[in-house]
């Protein structure tokens, strides 16, 4: 690409999705060593802790639910999730960096509905068809607004009586 300029940077970077910055980066480092200074310098940051293999076995365990894996109840929650990780791989997680995991697994966060166990779907239905019309507040009749009716200039307030100092006061 730099060797034939016929791109400016600007459209590289658009070209590759990157920023003007990294095509400058790149452009120095290949007028001052060619072609070899280009050359990738591997990967960013950490090597993962686990491998594909490894992922899809989490994966898969995961999948067979919590209650396979011997938890009491039906939801995972990330300290386990840690815990079904040391079993399947041997490799140890902190349960704070188990999300990333997941993410990566794309897997996503899920709530349950928090529903009462002596819910009784058949009185709710009859309580929000009798009582619930009753109870509701519904418009009133269309008249003057509510604005207040202590200030002498509200409109749907009824005029004071009289302007200037209260009766009963000498003026001060």
């Amino acid at each position: 690409m730099f060797a034939t300029g016929r791109e400016t940077q600007g459209a590289i970077a658009r070209r590759l999705g990157v920023s003007r910055q990294s095509v400058m980066r790149w452009y120095r480092a290949w007028r001052s060593g060619g072609r070899e200074a280009l050359r990738a310098a591997g990967r960013a940051g950490r090597k993962p802790r686990l491998a594909p293999e490894q992922l899809t076995r989490v994966d898969k365990a995961l999948r067979e639910g919590p209650r396979a894996h011997g938890f009491s109840t039906g939801l995972w929650t990330l300290p386990r999730v840690a815990l079904v990780i040391k079993r399947v791989t041997g490799v140890k997680y902190h349960p704070g960096h188990v999300w990333r995991l997941l993410g990566a697994l794309d897997w996503t966060l899920q709530r349950p509905a928090k529903r009462a166990k002596e819910r009784n779907e058949t009185a709710i239905r009859h309580w929000v068809t009798t009582r619930w019309p009753a109870v509701k507040k519904t418009l009133g009749v269309a008249g003057p607004g509510l604005s207040s009716k202590t200030r002498a200039a509200s409109r749907s307030g009824r005029p004071s009586a009289a302007h200037g100092p209260r009766a009963g006061r000498p003026p001060s």
